[in-house]
């Protein structure tokens, strides 16, 4: 494989071809989340005022709501892969690495599904 040094010990070895797409997921979704927080604060600032009816009853129409549940799903989602990451780089027992990711999924889709429940809660009339 190698002739013992560094370098010859890896050439040949290829790339684990999943460094591109996770970049490229936080980059898309970093995007996405720009351009619906900059919606969500414009709309907000456009409301006569900030009660509760008011923002329940905005977001309970369907394009809000539909804009609202898109910035959950891509929040959740740039925060799981970028702390997936940091998991991956960072926790080095296996065990632990293992334990930490899997908090990690607990916490990013009982967070996004809760979110998406409160939303279409609101948006089908039952908290109003």
């Amino acid at each position: 494989m190698g002739n013992g040094t560094s370098i010859g010990k890896v050439r040949g070895l290829g790339s684990a071809h999943e460094g591109a797409h996770h970049w490229l997921v936080q980059r898309f979704t970093a995007i996405g989340n720009l351009v619906l927080m900059l919606w969500l604060m414009a709309s907000f600032i456009l409301l006569p005022d900030m009660s509760y009816g008011t923002v329940s009853g905005y977001l309970s129409a369907p394009v809000p709501a539909t804009a609202m549940v898109l910035l959950i799903i891509s929040v959740f989602w740039h925060a799981h892969h970028g702390l997936q990451v940091l998991i991956e780089d960072y926790v080095h027992t296996a065990g632990n690495k293992f334990a930490a990711l899997a908090l990690l999924n607990l916490a990013t889709i009982g967070g996004g599904a809760f979110g998406i429940f409160c939303v279409a809660r609101l948006a089908l009339g039952g908290a109003a």
